[in-house]
């Protein structure tokens, strides 16, 4: 049997969806932080799949995978910038030295994009699933107004210093 599935959604968990939708092919915000790490760190103990209601829309996978390429490349150009986690996943073997770390990193973002990910055009049956849209269902059925007035992690207000 294979590896479970890590269901994620992309608005809101991978990408900060902060300029709100403006159409299945438009992704302009940064990525979450800590989600491209996450990422890499999760393929090893999951089969990844990223899904969002662009997914069954035109043109909505390839704008996703486009901007997620584009982000992992943009910690492709130096080895001496990229995040230590990007160096690990890239040069697995600690062999790779700065003159052939641009294409290594090049091709490793486009491995890791388009052949490690998938990208389903349907939910997939998930082990488990991250969305910022979200309830976990415990058996207790939540209230209507607690529902209306639901608001995802980065709409709600701040908790503070501290804050668990």
């Amino acid at each position: 049997m294979g590896k479970p599935i890590l269901c994620l959604d992309f608005d809101g968990v991978v990408h900060s969806y902060t300029s709100g939708w403006k159409g299945a092919e438009f992704v302009a915000d940064p990525p979450v932080p800590g989600a491209l790490e996450f990422i890499v760190k999760a393929l090893p103990h999951f089969e990844v799949h990223i899904f969002s209601s662009r997914s069954g829309q035109r043109g909505g996978r390839a704008a996703m995978k486009n901007w997620l390429l584009n982000q992992y490349l943009g910690l492709s150009r130096a080895k001496a910038s990229a995040p230590e986690w990007w160096v690990r996943h890239v040069d697995q073997e600690g062999i790779l030295n700065d003159g052939v770390w641009p294409e290594a990193a090049s091709r490793s973002a486009y491995r890791l994009v388009h052949a490690e990910l998938r990208w389903p055009s349907e939910k997939p049956p998930a082990f488990v699933t991250i969305d910022d849209r979200a309830i976990t269902f415990d058996g207790t059925w939540p209230s209507i107004d607690w529902l209306l007035n639901f608001k995802p992690w980065n709409k709600r207000p701040s908790q503070g210093q501290g804050a668990a």
